[in-house]
């Protein structure tokens, strides 16, 4: 009876690991998500603010800036997403944290996508 019982605490303890390294997995996975939007809209804001930008940002020219935007939010996702990943893959991860953090960048990187908010900051 108590070898049983010994094995399935063993198979829970395993399992609450997992579940702890998927936490962090995960949160490094929405973050990362997060800062690549937020890097968008700046990447918008900032082509608006500055033609050096806005010329450095067109990598095609039949989409113009819109490549490099886009472009750079990718490469930044992907990178922060490895650091983060990488940092996170072992740790114990308050997920609700990460996850308030990724929609606050989202929404910070939605709204400077806006010509409203980008067009207060254009180049005059």
């Amino acid at each position: 009876m108590t070898a049983s019982i010994s094995s399935e605490v063993k198979v829970v303890e395993k399992a609450s690991a997992k579940a702890e390294v998927a936490v962090g997995v995960a949160s490094a996975a929405f973050v990362a998500s997060g800062i690549g939007c937020l890097v968008i809209g700046l990447m918008v804001t900032g082509a608006e603010m500055s033609e050096g930008l806005k010329n450095a940002l067109n990598w095609w020219n039949p989409a113009g800036p819109l490549t490099g935007k886009t472009g750079v939010g990718v490469i930044v996702w992907l990178v922060s997403w490895v650091i983060l990943h990488s940092m996170w893959k072992d740790k114990d991860v308050a997920f609700a944290k990460a996850f308030t953090v990724t929609l606050i960048l989202i929404a910070l990187g939605f709204l400077l996508t806006f010509p409203p908010i980008f067009t207060l900051f254009a180049a005059e």
